[in-house]
């Protein structure tokens, strides 16, 4: 009797979570869509975690900062990481020894850790150095759960639809931390509500 109680409360709390994603993928002023090489990528942002974080994603998409960047740290069974802006343009500026050092022209963030929230597939945090408060304009979309990342890393949103193009992406090379040789790429970024 226990066990059916607690496998109805465990469809429940699924269902909530499910309800509570997709509440925000329906929210078109903070979906984020990400056309990858084979098809698009939708991701739920999440200001009611990172309000800071997500306003700065948004402003680099409509500004097209992230369109042709690449996914320069890719370590198969973790995470793709992208976003570098600076140094990550594969049609102008790339650079393959910087790439993964950069920002943006706009000013790094204090940390919105989330003690509620955990790194699990489909799960997009942002990267930092080692000051927690360095977060700029790189991202990383999680392959697999990641508990040490929990309460670390800022979570800005979550992948609804497109995971499987996401496990696509070109891995890197795990002897050297994850780096790609001719890597894939955002090909454009757009938030929804822009059509």
């Amino acid at each position: 009797m226990q066990l059916k109680r607690l496998a109805s409360f465990l469809v429940v709390l699924a269902g909530l979570v499910t309800a509570s994603v997709s509440a925000y993928a329906a929210d078109p002023e903070n979906t984020m869509i990400i056309t990858l090489k084979d098809g698009d990528v939708t991701i739920a942002l999440r200001p009611d975690l990172a309000p800071k974080h997500v306003a700065q994603i948004k402003k680099l998409v409509r500004d097209h900062a992230y369109d042709n960047v690449a996914f320069h740290r890719v370590i198969d069974g973790f995470m793709a990481q992208t976003g570098d802006v600076k140094f990550g343009n594969m049609n102008k500026g790339f650079n393959a020894q910087a790439v993964g050092t950069g920002g943006s022209d706009l000013p790094d963030l204090p940390a919105e850790f989330s003690q509620a929230e955990h790194y699990k597939r489909g799960v997009v945090g942002m990267a930092r150095s080692q000051d927690p408060n360095s977060a700029n304009s790189q991202f990383f979309i999680m392959f697999a759960p990641a508990p040490p990342l929990d309460g670390q890393y800022t979570i800005v949103g979550n992948v609804v639809s497109g995971m499987d193009l996401v496990d696509k992406i070109k891995k890197g090379d795990e002897a050297d931390n994850g780096t790609v040789t001719d890597p894939d790429r955002m090909i454009k970024v757009r938030v929804a509500a822009d059509k």
